[in-house]
C-alpha cells in the first residue's frame, strides 16, 4: 500500500512524514520524493506468532512517501512531476497547516488550503478527460468507452470527484493508466498545534470531507514527534495526559484502511506467520494469487479458520476437530481475520 503526503509550504509535511516513518528527512528538502515502510500493527499476529514461534513473523507494511515540489494556496497549477509523483500513489494524505508559524505570511487557514488542493486536482482530472474526448473525436472509440469519459467530465464539471462515481457505473479496471486524482482516496491531516492536539476537526473541513467522500484526522506533529521518540512503556501515559488515546499513527492506519477498504487474511506456520492485505469481498482464489502465482492458477480449495474460533482452539488440528475449520471453494469471499491454507496443483 503506497500512501503520497502531499502538502503547501509550511504544512508540516515532512515533520508528519518523520512521525509516522521515524526516518530524520531535513525539512525544506525540495528535491527527491523520500519513502519510508511501516509495518501494519496487528494484535492478531503477535498472538499467533506467540503459539507457532515461526522463524518469521511478517505484518502488512505502508510504504509512505514524502513528495516535494508543493505549492503555496495562493499559486496555481502542479508541476508536471508533481502530478506525476501523486499519480503513483493507491491513496492521498494532504497536510494541512493549522498552528502559527512566523517564517509565512498570513494566518493558517486549512479550509482553504484543503480547496485550493481539491481544485488543482479537479482541474486535473478534467484536462485528461477533456483530452481523451478530444480524441475520441477523432477516433472511433466504443460508445460506452466515450459515454464512461462524458460520465467523468460531467461529475468533474460539477466539481464532485472521481471516486464519488459508484463501482456498478464505472469500470475502473480499464482507467489505471489514467491515474486519475480525484479518484484516489483522499485522507485530510489537521496539524496543529500542541496545545489543540485533541480538538476536532474544523466544522468547514469536515462538511466537505464528506461531500468528497474523503476522510481526515487531526495531529500535532511535534508533540507525535516526541511521543515517537518516547521508550514503549512512557508513550501511553503520556497520551493520557494530553487526552489521547492512540498515537497518530495507529489513527492514521485505521483510517487508512477503512478509506481503501482493506481487510488482512493470515497464513501460519512453523516458517512464517504473515498477514496479507486484500480489499474486501476478495474471494478465495485472487486472495490465493497474493501469495503466489502458483496458488492462484493451480486453486483447488481453502482451507479456512476464523482467528476468533482458532484462538479458542489453539491449533489447526483442534479446530479440524471441533468443526472450526471449513473447507471452501475459490468463490468464497474471504473476511477479516481468516487464517487460510490453500490447497493447489500446478
Amino acid at each position: 500500500m503506497r500512501i503520497g503526503l502531499v502538502g503547501f509550504a509550511g504544512s508540516g509535511k515532512t515533520t508528519v512524514f518523520n512521525t509516522l516513518t521515524g526516518l530524520a528527512v531535513p525539512t525544506g528538502f525540495g528535491g527527491e520524493v523520500h519513502l519510508g515502510t511501516v509495518r501494519v500493527p496487528d494484535e492478531r499476529i503477535n498472538a499467533l506468532s506467540a503459539i507457532f514461534s515461526p522463524k518469521k513473523t511478517t505484518f502488512a507494511e505502508i510504504v509512505f512517501s514524502d513528495i516535494p515540489g508543493e505549492h503555496g494556496a495562493e499559486q496555481k497549477g502542479l508541476s508536471g512531476k508533481a502530478l506525476q509523483q501523486i499519480r503513483d500513489q493507491d491513496m492521498l494524505c494532504l497536510v494541512l497547516r493549522a498552528f502559527p508559524n512566523p517564517a509565512l505570511e498570513g494566518d493558517a487557514d486549512p479550509a482553504r488550503d484543503f480547496d485550493a488542493f481539491v481544485t488543482e486536482c479537479l482541474f486535473a482530472d478534467l484536462a485528461v478527460v477533456e483530452r481523451r474526448l478530444d480524441r475520441a473525436r477523432k477516433e472511433k472509440l466504443e460508445p460506452r468507452e466515450v459515454a464512461a469519459f462524458e460520465m467523468m467530465k460531467a461529475t468533474l464539471e460539477a466539481e464532485r470527484p472521481l471516486r464519488s462515481i459508484p463501482p456498478s457505473m464505472l469500470d475502473r479496471s480499464k482507467l489505471t493508466s489514467y491515474g486519475f486524482l480525484t479518484d484516489r482516496p483522499l485522507m485530510a491531516v489537521v496539524n496543529r498545534s500542541e496545545g489543540e492536539a485533541t480538538e476536532p476537526l474544523p466544522a468547514a473541513i469536515a462538511g466537505r470531507l464528506d461531500s468528497l467522500h474523503a476522510a481526515g484526522l487531526v495531529l500535532s506533529a511535534s508533540v507525535e514527534a516526541e511521543i515517537a521518540s518516547m521508550d514503549p512503556a512512557d508513550q501511553k501515559a503520556f497520551l493520557e495526559d494530553l487526552g489521547l488515546a492512540e498515537s497518530a499513527l495507529t489513527r492514521f492506519i485505521r483510517t487508512a484502511y477503512g478509506l481503501l477498504d482493506l481487510i488482512s487474511f493470515f497464513t501460519v506456520g512453523e516458517d512464517e506467520v504473515r498477514a496479507w492485505p486484500i480489499l474486501r469481498g476478495t474471494k478465495a482464489r485472487q486472495a490465493a494469487g497474493k501469495i503466489h502465482s502458483d496458488l492462484e492458477r493451480g486453486f483447488i480449495r481453502a482451507e479456512v479458520i476464523p482467528y476468533d474460533r482458532f484462538m479458542e482452539c489453539k491449533s489447526e488440528a483442534a479446530a479440524r476437530d471441533t468443526g472450526h475449520l471449513k473447507i471452501e471453494g475459490k468463490d468464497y469471499v474471504v473476511l477479516d481475520g481468516d487464517i487460510l491454507n490453500i490447497r493447489f496443483n500446478v
